[in-house]
């Protein structure tokens, strides 16, 4: 599918299942505006260890109902293989066939990683049971993933899940561009050549965004870190920062070649709205 703004760039949305109908009612306002961004589709999260899965299958349909495309996310540890085999049969009932596989988080206080330990063997075992039912998304780590030992132990993992039959990747966001072209040109000297979207974390609120970027190995630069430090609790000033130093950096990804964004919406359309506006897409 090309892009509707052309050159074959993708443009994607993600969010997570709302827990409430408060929540419910608010995504639906959000796919509504989002929609009006033409993006090539929209990914939906599936929670540790499959926490959200009905809530992820019922908010594919929704979106796909308001008449977009949409990818849920399956994660496979804490799963069993007769569970996922239930997960994936039911999305290919549904019609569904975009997906995003990931090895997922463990559900706290859980111990069993389940019949799988790697997202390359949930991609293998999709493959082998659906054919090429599916288009397989996984995820990269331009800043490598925090339980890697080492950067080539990270890309090896990587092209594992390319080989297994992946079709392309979304990365974990980031702020440093380098680190990302960087990822790209080791993957491409190890034949890599599946487009490799960059992930896109808008800020808007900076406890937030330290908490999730120490729990998920992705840096948030000094000079920023402090600079949002800085603004303490004036949230304007760290929406107006933070919406600079993310179109920059979008800017400067699809300048050097990016094959598209993905943004992390966190379920709100106004900053991804606003960064649109901003990067004239």
């Amino acid at each position: 599918m090309e892009s509707a703004r052309g050159g074959g760039r993708k443009f994607s949305f993600e969010f997570y299942p709302p827990k409430t109908a408060e929540g419910a009612a608010k995504l639906q306002d959000t796919v509504k505006q989002l929609g009006q961004l033409h993006p090539d589709f929209f990914s939906v999260t599936y929670g540790a260890g499959g926490s959200t899965r009905e809530g992820t299958l019922s908010t594919v349909l929704r979106i796909r109902e308001a008449g977009h495309a949409a990818a849920p996310h399956v994660s496979c540890v804490a799963s069993t293989r007769a569970g996922l085999e239930e997960v994936i049969d039911q999305y290919k009932a549904h019609g569904i066939r975009h997906i995003v596989a990931l090895r997922g988080d463990m559900p706290s206080g859980l111990a069993a990683a389940g019949d799988f330990r790697y997202a390359s063997e949930l991609v293998h075992f999709i493959r082998s049971r659906t054919g090429d039912w599916f288009h397989i998304e996984v995820a990269a780590y331009p800043e490598y993933h925090p339980q890697a030992r080492r950067p080539q132990q990270d890309l090896a993992a990587f092209k594992a899940k390319i080989d297994a039959g992946a079709n392309a990747a979304i990365t974990q966001y980031f702020y440093n561009p380098d680190s990302y072209f960087h990822f790209v040109e080791q993957a491409e000297a190890l034949g890599i050549h599946v487009p490799i979207v960059p992930g896109i974390m808008p800020i808007n609120n900076f406890s937030q965004l330290a908490r999730f970027s120490d729990a998920c190995g992705a840096e948030i630069p000094r000079w920023m870190r402090l600079k949002l430090e800085g603004f303490g609790d004036d949230t304007a000033s760290i929406k107006a920062f933070g919406l600079d130093v993310v179109t920059q950096l979008c800017d400067r990804l699809l300048e050097g070649g990016a094959p598209g964004l993905h943004v992390y919406t966190m379920n709100q359309a106004g900053p991804t709205s606003t960064l649109f506006q901003r990067l004239g897409l």
